[in-house]
């Protein structure tokens, strides 16, 4: 039992970190360029659900693009 509850928190601090680690590399990577697109298709209420689900389907992580439109929101790319 002791070793399931390990590997279920190993697993789970593993997982977090790179969420972390690419959310971090997102945010390094953004440029001015970035923004202005993030701006265009972010402008409109459904394009931007639409990007979103697009991105969601893509990457097959809700998780992930969560952690994302978190990190955008904190570095002011997103509003």
């Amino acid at each position: 039992m002791v070793e399931i509850i390990f590997g279920l928190f190993g697993g789970l601090a593993i997982f977090i970190f790179g969420l972390k680690s690419m959310s971090d590399g997102l945010q390094k990577a953004a440029g001015k360029k970035t923004h202005a697109v993030m701006r265009a298709l972010t402008s409109m209420p459904l394009v931007g659900v639409l990007v979103g689900a697009l991105i969601t389907i893509i990457t097959q992580s809700s998780t992930l693009v969560t952690v994302m439109v978190v990190g955008f929101v904190n570095t002011a790319m997103l509003n």
